[in-house]
């Protein structure tokens, strides 16, 4: 059916787009909603911070994290790559600060907006965020944060993309977009949800290093470094052997973790004689009007494990990718080299969703998946993971080499421990992303209704 909307001249926005798309009947709507909401814009409560650190020009004098838009899960920015010289950082980044509101400009990551709870270190961004920074105190960044995940604006940014190479919607434009008049009592009522939500995901964060740190002191991992040699030698008859040439895989570094495994007290086996790794055999196609919820790289949160989003298709518009059929308690791994942390513990949520054939699919025999999912995230399986990439155009771990990976046997009572630990982890990341669903909701049942309505909302969903 076709979607058309008839805009009069003197109705142009001043843009000054003519493209049919920036006048998309679902932007009019929620434009029109934001209209009668409020009569403040973005720009007059808020500073667009446009603060560079150009590593040609500056000296890195401390220690600092450069974040990009993939370190954005579910709207909480983590992880980052930590930064010591200027020649690490690479190319220019914006400075960032606590309670600073980040949003990505760039197409396919509108949605990667963030709150920043957290005051460490000299924060570095991509410069393809726009930094939100407090100017008119009366008005909460975590009330702004809110706003900008809501379905209004992000679908007047989704139909305000311009651009053919990299599309991404114009700043000038974007910071004049009406603020809602939300009251104080309204406000703090958000305030006080994001901030939880933060509390929370950083409490995720924490019960799932603990998971971690159990693992690695249980099997003598906690403070061990492999030694990485520039130079080394290998008999021929060992290249014959693994049909390897390549310097990477007989570097002795990654022999010295497997034999640090066989050496662990409780013993050590094959993986694949505790796990099935299962075929990619599921035909989407032969359901053409099915609904499917597929799950991509993108799509993964490897802080601690989870799934943070799905893509909704129907069978028939099924990639050929898409044949991984999963079900609860199956751990995915990427076979790809270079994003090979990228793993997930499939949950009830996500029980029958389709996966990309990037991903290994373990099922757990006699081993608990949540240890799996560590095992898989640490030293213990990425070195073995590391070693057996190969290939040209497309680095990665050929599913033959599997046989050869090995783990450690853990007792049932370590297993118990680091698998309580990373399910109070899992369900801490649920309540916190639950917590933003709300504060979402909020704002949208006070822009599109009232802020009594928004007010009541949030009692009855807090009681």
């Amino acid at each position: 059916m076709a979607v058309f909307s008839v805009i009069k001249l003197s109705e142009l926005e001043g843009a000054k787009q003519l493209a049919p798309e920036f006048y998309h009947p679902a932007k009019i709507v929620s434009k029109r909603y934001l209209e009668n909401a409020g009569s403040k814009r973005i720009k007059d409560c808020f500073y667009n911070v446009r603060e560079i650190f150009d590593p040609k020009n500056k000296r890195l004098t401390r220690e600092g994290i450069v974040f990009d838009l993939s370190d954005v899960t579910s709207y909480f920015l983590y992880g980052g790559k930590k930064v010591t010289s200027s020649e690490e950082v690479g190319s220019a980044k914006k400075i960032f600060f606590e309670n600073d509101v980040l949003i990505s400009r760039l197409r396919p990551y509108l949605k990667e907006v963030s709150f920043i709870g957290f005051n460490e270190k000299l924060k570095l961004a991509s410069t393809e965020f726009v930094v939100l920074r407090q100017k008119d105190k009366n008005y909460y960044p975590e009330t702004l944060f809110a706003y900008l995940i809501s379905k209004e604006v992000q679908n007047i940014l989704a139909w305000s993309i311009t651009g053919t190479e990299h599309p991404r919607f114009n700043e000038d434009y974007f910071l004049k977009l009406t603020l809602p008049n939300f009251s104080e009592e309204t406000q703090k009522k958000i305030k006080t949800i994001v901030q939880s939500a933060w509390k929370i995901f950083l409490d995720s964060l924490e019960l799932y290093s603990q998971a971690e740190t159990l693992l690695l002191e249980e099997l003598g991992f906690k403070n061990f470094k492999p030694r990485y040699e520039k130079t080394y030698t290998a008999n021929l008859s060992s290249a014959f052997s693994a049909h390897r040439i390549d310097a990477e895989y007989f570097q002795p570094a990654y022999e010295e973790i497997i034999e640090k495994i066989k050496k662990y007290q409780g013993g050590f086996d094959k993986l694949l004689n505790h796990v099935e790794n299962v075929k990619p055999d599921f035909d989407p196609t032969k359901y053409p009007d099915q609904t499917f919820y597929y799950i991509e790289l993108a799509d993964i949160d490897s802080s601690i494990g989870v799934v943070h989003s799905v893509n909704k298709i129907k069978g028939y518009e099924a990639p050929s990718r898409a044949r991984r059929l999963l079900r609860e308690n199956d751990v995915i791994v990427s076979s790809v080299e270079g994003s090979l942390e990228k793993l997930a513990l499939i949950d009830k949520e996500h029980d029958g969703c389709l996966a990309s054939t990037g991903f290994f699919q373990f099922r757990p025999l006699d081993i608990l998946p949540e240890v799996l999912l560590v095992l898989s995230k640490t030293i213990v399986l990425q070195s073995q993971l590391k070693k057996r990439c190969s290939g040209t155009i497309l680095s990665a771990v050929p599913k033959e080499s599997l046989r050869d990976i090995v783990i450690p046997l853990l007792p049932p009572s370590i297993q118990q421990k680091i698998a309580s630990l990373v399910q109070q982890s899992h369900e801490a990341r649920k309540k916190a992303k639950e917590l933003l669903e709300i504060a979402k909701k909020a704002v949208e049942i006070a822009i599109e209704k009232n802020e009594k309505e928004a007010l009541d909302y949030i009692l009855k969903v807090q009681t």
